[in-house]
């Protein structure tokens, strides 16, 4: 059942314009070019603007790109465009945005669409946009520190897909953007296992701000789509809500590309240098917590000057923990650190009944389940969070 409501999906996500609007031809010296039927596409090549491009992908089609050269650039967009369109119909959009946000951009079209081989799938659009991905680093040289990557629509899965797992990316453009693939179709506000693009999970794994476009009569894709999104995202940019715009006109109205200009040039401001310090920052502290090297409990850090040990506290639930000192952690509002769990048979505010260890446990609240000394009258625990430890009954001394 869930695969078959996969692939309705599927067939419902994607309209590739038939007869595509270009072909390919390849010139005298072996370069291609465009003949398109839908508008017209200069000989650009001639003038090294544009590069078109067939490039691999690891699922073994073939996909076109238009790669568009601005000597001003200091970014470049990645595009990945809506369900019913192809490059042919894209080519003026993508001149007016070279020129107008100073970009290079690259643009291309999924597997069975245009002139690229294979057939449309969620799996192969994320097997498309690595390609490109990989072909603007091999081919262009361009890091990730200056990409932007611009997803429309359903575009915007495959933007999510790339944008999930680089985490230094420049920026993100999210345009007419989706939750997930079910969402659009039936208005559920649960994620099924075989839901496709599945945009409202990976929004969050995201760390370069995050830019949402959307219209505010869409009645293709619900603005309530952009706005949870936006909310989702780690680091928001101002959103751009476009009063009475539907899903494929947004780029007529004037505060567009006003926007989109704005947001490149804060991006531009944003040196690669401070967003590295910044993401470096970020992942020391989370290499931190996921070590154990110190406490970070609601934004405190816990106290190592009395405990060389402290190398293995790490906190749980709010609550601070060390394999190796009770004495380590010291946190507003944390309950004391304990040793390793020991727990018994409880149903009251203490974890254990008539704690074997006198000194395991500090002014517990039920004098009958632990003693009411604390073998270290430094600690000042209000109460017993569980009996805990393995420390010697007669003079206190931990055993660990």
């Amino acid at each position: 059942m869930g695969c078959m409501v996969s692939l309705l999906a599927s067939n419902f996500a994607f309209f590739p314009p038939s007869p595509p609007t270009y072909q390919l031809k390849k010139r005298e010296d072996g370069k291609l070019t465009v003949v398109s039927t839908a508008v017209v596409i200069p000989n650009a090549a001639d003038e090294n603007s544009l590069d078109v491009l067939l490039v691999d992908t690891k699922h073994g089609n073939k996909i076109v790109a238009f790669y568009l050269k601005n000597p001003y650039a200091r970014l470049t967009l990645l595009y990945s465009h809506g369900n019913a369109a192809d490059l042919g119909q894209l080519y003026d959009l993508f001149l007016q945005l070279k020129v107008n946000l100073r970009v290079n951009l690259m643009g291309y079209d999924y597997s069975g669409y245009g002139a690229s081989t294979g057939k449309p799938s969620e799996s192969s659009t994320y097997a498309d946009i690595e390609a490109i991905y990989e072909c603007l680093e091999t081919e262009y040289g361009v890091s990730q520190e200056d990409i932007i990557l611009y997803g429309q629509s359903v575009g915007s899965g495959p933007t999510l897909h790339l944008a999930a797992k680089l985490p230094r990316l420049r920026g993100v453009v999210l345009h007419s953007a989706i939750l997930s693939g079910l969402r659009v179709l039936c208005h559920v506000n649960f994620t099924f296992c075989f839901d496709i693009y599945k945009n409202i999970n990976k929004i969050k794994k995201v760390k370069c701000p995050v830019l949402v476009i959307h219209g505010t009569e869409d009645d293709v894709v619900n603005w309530l789509h952009g706005n949870r999104l936006w909310k989702m995202a780690k680091e928001s940019y101002e959103p751009l809500w476009i009063k009475g715009g539907g899903h494929c006109n947004l780029e007529l109205y004037p505060d567009f590309i006003h926007h989109l200009c704005k947001f490149i040039q804060e991006m531009e401001n944003l040196t690669t240098e401070k967003r590295l310090k910044k993401i470096r920052k970020s992942v020391k502290q989370h290499s931190r917590s996921n070590t154990g090297s110190c406490c970070t409990c609601r934004g405190e850090k816990c106290s190592t000057s009395n405990c060389p040990e402290c190398s293995d506290c790490c906190c749980v639930n709010n609550v601070s923990w060390s394999l190796n000192c009770p004495e380590c952690c010291k946190l507003s509002g944390c309950i004391k650190c304990c040793h390793v769990p020991k727990f018994s048979n409880c149903f009251g505010p203490c974890c254990c009944i008539k704690c074997s260890k006198p000194s395991c446990c500090v002014k517990c609240s039920m004098p009958s389940c632990c003693y009411p000394k604390c073998a270290r009258p430094s600690c000042n625990c209000m109460s017993c969070f569980c009996c805990m430890g393995n420390h010697n009954g007669t003079n206190g001394k931990q055993e660990g």
